[in-house]
């Protein structure tokens, strides 16, 4: 109620935005009164109402006042029978409630200031559609309501910001000068307005000098377009701030690498006043990726030769000591650094040795299984990874290695079900080498977790074969399942039809409500179809408003068939409500049959319908023709 009264809503005129709000409401559910109703201390105060003459009633008899009690939207579907209405002066008496919906309008920490309520002279259920279109516009009033919160809070706000905006412009002068970070101040020419002390120790000139350069002076020529591309985009509204690691040419002719932050503070009036920019030396930074650069190619390189490196330094063996020596450090490096390539691979990585006992066991291997290193080594890799029903199938290739030496099948990269320590089964692809030292054998196995892969894959699939507007399955479904329904049919000698539906004057529905509502009776006519058709059979939006029904298993001949088309074409020409719209259509249908020795192709089975549609269109449409075999 304080917010109410801050907000100085209360015993004011009506307004067209709210007003519009409860006409929209109750012509969208057709009801004859709505209302915003705002709740003060003893009263319910209506800003907006509609079907309604009195501005106000008392607070203890208001339905508004325990809907702002809820956390839902209240709705009363007969409030003769609600004990807590039903002897309300305003069921017994004008307006004589019967029905009433009410959802909350809240502040912007969510306190209800009053209700949005819909409200009729008759019992009635409200459905969860009608339901939403009520929330949505609470949804609506709310957000008036929290604009003019907002509004208030900033007003407080301002006045609040004044006091401390003196002490804080000194704060941020000094905090300029003495920063870490080199900051500038850059006007709209690029010409330097003001620099600090770190921005002159980073580019080597001090603050007079730069008085007379502008940055594009100072930035290296290759990074030069991305830096006033990016700067048109700020300059011109497209972003609010953008990032840069470029090169700044340092007053004795070397290059640094910086990290650049560049944001434009704008005057009262929208113009721009200069842009601020930070920067950050990272030139050692960059030094250091290049060099760690270098190192993971020489890692990777190192990892491909390692084998042909490892019988060359046993052929140095025969040598000199002082060789044997400088060769072990070698060998002892290269491992070191592969150790930490396999450590930190994007795979699980994991090495067992004939038996199957895990002799190493990555990160990427306890972050996909579950199992931490400790508990994994020395455990068998087919209980810890492969799931108990899959062990005779899975890993063929490294027992067919064991037994014959040939590692063909082992180096190709395998889909397998893998086993997660919670249970959980999921798809892998895994590759597995071989190696042998010292006359003992062991595997390097690497595991990737392909399960969104798989997923991707199964929707796209999907996507492909379902109509985006019925959500039936689409032509190419059709086509790729009808073959497969004709194989049943042969081989248990029981028909199946093929019925070629086309809606009469569709068109002239869609001239005359527009396509939403067209989609919308295609939607209706769809989940018509599902209805009548068991789950067996199937049915197919192949285009615009034709659909195809593939009735298996029930169709003993053409009678079957032509009595299952009366009744689609029945159900199909009963009136459609779409919105506030009903419509009708008829529908015409074509049937083609086909049994157990009936040469016709898929193709030709679908043709055959189609010309049926054809007849039955020609013949005065809302009727079947059927093919009679």
């Amino acid at each position: 109620m304080k917010l109410l009264h801050a907000l100085e809503v209360l015993d004011t005129e009506t307004e067209p935005v709210f007003d519009r709000l409860t006409r929209l409401l109750a012509a969208t559910l057709e009801m004859p009164i709505a209302l915003i109703s705002l709740i003060d201390s003893d009263r319910q105060w209506f800003k907006s109402r509609v079907g309604l003459d009195t501005r106000q009633t008392p607070r203890d008899i208001s339905f508004c006042t325990i809907a702002i009690e809820q956390e839902q939207t209240m709705v009363i579907p007969d409030a003769l029978n609600d004990p807590r209405f039903s002897s309300n002066p305003l069921v017994l008496s004008n307006p004589h409630i019967r029905f009433y919906a009410g959802a909350p309008i809240r502040s912007i920490e969510g306190y209800a200031l009053g209700t949005l309520c819909a409200i009729d002279n008759k019992a009635r259920i409200l459905t969860d559609e009608a339901r939403q279109v009520l929330e949505d516009f609470a949804g609506l009033v709310s957000r008036e309501f929290q604009m003019r919160e907002a509004a208030l809070l900033s007003r407080s706000h301002i006045t609040q910001s004044a006091a401390a905006f003196a002490a804080s412009e000194a704060r941020l002068k000094t905090a300029f000068a003495l920063a870490p970070t080199g900051i500038a101040a850059v006007a709209g020419n690029g010409r330097f307005l003001s620099v600090n002390g770190a921005f002159c120790s980073i580019v080597g000139y001090d603050a007079d000098e730069l008085m007379s350069l502008t940055f594009q002076d100072i930035t290296h020529p290759e990074d030069l377009d991305s830096d006033l591309s990016l700067l048109r985009q700020l300059t011109n509204g497209e972003i609010d701030r953008y990032q840069l690691e470029k090169r700044y040419r340092h007053k004795d002719g070397t290059s640094v690498w910086v990290d650049l932050h560049v944001a434009k503070l704008l005057s009262v009036n929208g113009d721009l006043e200069y842009y601020i920019a930070t920067v950050q030396n990272i030139q050692l930074r960059k030094e250091t990726e290049a060099s760690l650069m270098t190192l993971r190619h020489s890692l990777e390189q190192r990892v491909e030769e390692r084998t042909a490196e490892l019988l060359r330094a046993n052929e140095m063996l025969s040598h000199t000591m002082v060789q044997r020596l400088q060769a072990d450090r070698e060998l002892r490096q290269r491992e070191a650094e592969l150790s930490a390539v396999l450590e930190y691979a994007s795979d699980a990585y994991v090495s067992i040795d004939e038996s199957g006992a895990v002799r190493a066991w990555n990160r990427m291997a306890e972050t996909t299984f579950g199992w931490s290193r400790d508990e994994a080594l020395g455990q068998s890799f087919e209980q810890l990874v492969i799931p108990a029903a899959m062990h005779e199938g899975q890993l063929v290739g490294w027992r067919e290695y064991l037994a014959t030496g040939d590692d063909r099948a082992m180096r190709q990269r395998l889909e397998i079900s893998a086993l997660c320590r919670d249970g959980t089964v999921f798809p892998v692809e895994v590759r597995i080498s071989p190696v042998e030292i010292d006359g003992q054998r062991f595997f390097s196995v690497f595991l990737h977790d392909i399960t969104e892969r798989k997923a991707m894959a199964e929707r796209r699939e999907k996507e492909a074969l379902t109509d985006t507007l019925t959500g039936l399955p689409n032509r190419r479904s059709l086509l790729e399942g009808l073959p497969n329904a004709m194989a049943r049919a042969r081989r248990t000698g029981v028909p199946l039809a093929v019925l070629f539906l086309d809606l009469d004057g569709f068109k002239a529905v869609n001239d005359t409500f527009g396509h939403e509502v067209g989609d919308g009776l295609l939607q209706a006519v769809a989940e018509r179809l599902k209805t009548c058709l068991r789950e067996t059979d199937a049915v197919f939006r192949l285009a615009g408003d034709e659909f195809t029904a593939v009735v298996e298993g029930q169709i003993g001949g053409s009678r079957d068939a032509e009595r299952l088309a009366q009744k689609l074409i029945h159900l199909i020409s009963e009136p459609v409500l779409v919105g506030s719209a009903t419509v009708q259509v008829g529908v015409s249908i074509g049937i083609a049959l086909y049994g157990r020795d009936d040469p016709r192709s898929a193709t030709q089975l679908l043709r055959e319908a189609d010309s049926r549609m054809y007849e039955a269109k020609q013949a005065g449409k809302g009727r079947f023709a059927s093919q009679q075999r």
